[in-house]
């Protein structure tokens, strides 16, 4: 039973996280590395390596996302290959709203800090990432 309580109790209290303000949203910006997707039955899939981190970068409420690949040196090989996005408010939650020739879709965005940002789909999966930070070679 006292197991019961606790597990009730964290989820209660990562249920009344803060929400995401429009001051938030000035994190995107930046290079996040996936660490782990959590589906809606309960399975969960971690990223200890990867080759490839997601740049995001938003001015206003427009932005784009484009996946680079961090080098040895520091710097980082893309394409001109992106993804662009509007941040759109609905019902005190903000997404990240994507329409392409391809596909339309869009993601919330749970939560957000400077080191780790959540995002949902609309398949409900949970998408985690850490700010990313490179391998320094001394």
């Amino acid at each position: 039973m006292r197991h019961l309580s606790i597990i009730l109790a964290c989820i209660l209290l990562y249920s009344c996280g803060d929400p995401v303000t429009k001051e938030d949203l000035t994190f995107l910006d930046g290079y996040w590395e996936i660490k782990q997707v959590k589906f809606p039955n309960g399975d969960t899939k971690t990223y200890e390596i990867n080759a490839t981190v997601d740049y995001i970068e938003v001015t206003g409420t427009k932005g784009y996302r484009k996946k680079v690949q961090p080098l040895i040196d520091g710097s980082f090989e893309t394409s001109d290959d992106a993804e662009y996005f509007s941040i759109s408010e609905r019902d005190g939650s903000f997404f990240m709203v994507y329409k392409s020739a391809m596909a339309d879709w869009e993601e919330e965005i749970k939560s957000i800090a400077e080191t780790e940002l959540r995002l949902v789909n609309e398949e409900q999966i949970t998408y985690i990432y850490e700010r990313f930070q490179p391998i320094t070679l001394e």
